[in-house]
């Protein structure tokens, strides 16, 4: 895959993300939900840490919720230059296009993510109870505090779990429950290809 084509791809996921996010925060209200189909909501959520909302502060108390997210977001923006450098690199050395386009995946859904923490906040005001606007004359907080816009849920399975499985049994549970973007799905699948399809991305090396 030549960089031309890489380059459209990470624009287009880039793209698409990013209207989803734009769309929701000015159409939904923070926590405010869609079913489309039994197993598949549009619930919009803010992600103001890692995965799974985990923050940094949550292993290092010391450090306060502020200071832990600009460090993130600062580890996020190194994380993206390295990644980029593996795509170029990959590219010039002629790597497989299994491994250059799930390192352009990684790269695009990134690049999403970053976009939210490092902006949304002067981009939009708050969301909490209400839609949120476009460029207003106060943002809900500073440059590099933004939070990740997460819509994207499928509850496909919800009940109590039989008694016999081992420490969760009997207490309720969802499948699948994360709520997440096209970001994430981009940087999960680019990660998926490079396990199951390790020895086809690195053949070449």
């Amino acid at each position: 895959m030549s960089l031309k084509k890489a380059t459209i791809l990470i624009v287009i996921i880039l793209f698409i993300d990013q209207i989803s996010k734009f769309y929701i925060k000015t159409h939904f209200a923070l926590n405010e939900k869609l079913e489309i189909f039994s197993w598949f909501q549009i619930a919009f959520v803010e992600n103001p840490g890692m995965a799974w909302g985990t923050k940094i502060s949550d292993f290092a108390p010391s450090i306060s919720d502020r200071t832990a997210k600009v460090s993130l977001t600062i580890f996020r923006i190194l994380a993206v230059f390295g990644i980029g450098y593996w795509l170029i690199k990959s590219i010039t050395e002629k790597s497989s296009r299994t491994l250059i386009f799930a390192i352009s995946l990684i790269l695009a859904g990134a690049l999403g993510n970053i976009i939210d923490s490092v902006f949304y906040g002067i981009l939009f005001d708050s969301s909490l109870g209400e839609v949120a606007t476009f460029l207003p004359e106060q943002g809900y907080d500073t440059i590099f505090h933004g939070k990740v816009v997460d819509m994207l849920h499928f509850p496909m399975w919800s009940g109590v779990l039989p008694n016999w499985i081992p420490f969760y049994g009997g207490t309720y549970f969802t499948f699948f429950d994360p709520v997440f973007n096209i970001a994430d799905m981009a940087i999960s699948t680019g990660i998926g290809i490079l396990i199951f399809f390790n020895k086809r991305a690195f053949q070449n090396s």
